[in-house]
């Protein structure tokens, strides 16, 4: 009977820690990162219409390097004229939410101007306003009432906790409008995971992304029903899986699936749609939309964050890992060519693992642009590269293949 290699007991050995260590399965997502980044968005347009209304002016001039608070970088810095400006555009096209992503903070010299967009704020049937929540809340400002969902169940110590507001518009414009928390905690948010719930003294609240989908849906937080590391159960049917942190998986490229449009195009869309022409057709269908305002996204920060978790939850297109069943069949298949591999030569099986990896590569981004499904990446291309490297290494078997050089015989004289 042919020895099995010791080598393989310390490939498996090492497969089933990779699976069974959660920082060792985060290191999957640079594969999943390589993937969207070249995958071809497919898919429904979104019922959503990005309004850039104006260009990152929370940044000084010679300090591009700078990186910006989280409250720097929320905050508009745009007149409340260009924003009744915007209102008036946006509601020719009778849009069902309108949401504003940045934090509404007026400079002391635009107070006058704030009653105008308050004016056209009361118009928008469904207004959605930024703001942001703060776990050292000032002891002696009483923290308002927040409503939460009452159907909550599973554990909620991996929630991000708060118990208090630290930015958020005046009231005037707060009791014309939703909140929506736009909060990025760096120990569970990055451009693949948005949180969509916060936990606020003890109770459950949805975030700006969640926020603006249940205004969309005509959804009340009470119709609500969270199972915390699940699924958020919609009234309607529809779920939406979450972590145990209350972050969604994202697919960034899910933005692209919106339309983009600039406050210039809307508000000339606005003036032909007035006079009677015919050329604003493809902004018709802004109708019942959702309308998001916001600022070009600071280089620094992740790009498109809300936009892309809105479109997702419209077009039910989530990412799904594939299940772990996979994982131990690609690590069993490794294991099991252990033996016959050592009998390749080293440039055959150099070749042979070259062009494994670039096929299993081929073959996970079409699964991923075609289904959603994410395949792993690290344990199956690691487990056959660590055989390649110990096959190589170490010495080859009597009956491995080896080159033989043939002499040519003499001419016959």
């Amino acid at each position: 009977m042919r020895r099995f290699p010791w080598f393989t007991l310390v490939i498996l050995l090492l497969g089933i820690l990779f699976l069974r260590d959660a920082h060792w399965q985060k290191s999957e997502e640079i594969f999943l990162r390589w993937l969207l980044k070249n995958a071809e968005p497919r898919g429904p347009v979104a019922s959503l219409t990005v309004v850039e209304i104006g260009a990152d002016q929370s940044r000084e001039k010679g300090s591009e390097l700078a990186p910006l608070e989280s409250s720097q970088r929320n905050t508009v810095t745009l007149a409340p004229f260009e924003l009744a400006l915007f209102l008036k555009a946006a509601l020719d096209f009778q849009p069902g939410v309108v949401a504003f992503e940045n934090v509404l903070k007026w400079r002391e010299r635009d107070k006058d101007q704030e009653q105008m967009f308050i004016d056209q704020a009361m118009r928008v049937p469904k207004l959605l306003l930024a703001a942001e929540l703060t776990a050292t809340p000032d002891p002696d400002a009483p923290g308002p009432e927040l409503p939460g969902f009452s159907q909550v169940s599973g554990r909620r110590a991996d929630l991000a906790e708060f118990s208090g507001v630290s930015r958020q518009p005046v009231e005037d414009m707060r009791l014309i409008s939703s909140a929506g928390f736009v909060n990025l905690p760096e120990e569970i948010a990055n451009d693949l995971h948005v949180p969509l719930l916060f936990q606020y003294r003890g109770e459950v609240i949805p975030s700006f992304a969640l926020q603006a989908v249940l205004l969309w849906m005509r959804v009340t937080p009470p119709e609500v029903k969270v199972e915390l590391g699940s699924r958020i159960i919609l009234p309607n049917g529809r779920s939406i899986p979450i972590s145990d942190d209350g972050t969604l998986l994202i697919n960034p490229n899910a933005a692209k699936r919106a339309r983009r449009i600039t406050l210039n195009q809307l508000v000339f869309a606005a003036d032909e749609r007035d006079r009677g022409a015919k050329t604003t057709a493809q902004l018709e269908d802004i109708r019942d939309q959702v309308v998001l305002a916001r600022i070009p996204a600071n280089p620094l920060s992740p790009p498109d964050v809300f936009a892309a978790t809105i479109a997702t939850i419209q077009n039910n297109a989530y990412l799904r890992r594939i299940s772990w069943i996979f994982d131990c069949v690609m690590l069993v298949g490794v294991v099991a060519i252990a033996n016959p591999v050592r009998r390749f030569s080293r440039i055959d099986l150099l070749l042979s693992a070259i062009a494994f990896s670039a096929a299993y590569c081929l073959i996970a981004l079409a699964v991923l642009s075609r289904w959603l499904i994410w395949l792993p990446g690290f344990l199956p291309l690691g487990a056959v590269w660590i055989l390649v490297l110990f096959t190589l290494i170490l010495p080859t078997p009597k009956n491995a293949a080896r080159t033989v050089a043939v002499a040519a015989s003499p001419p016959a004289p």
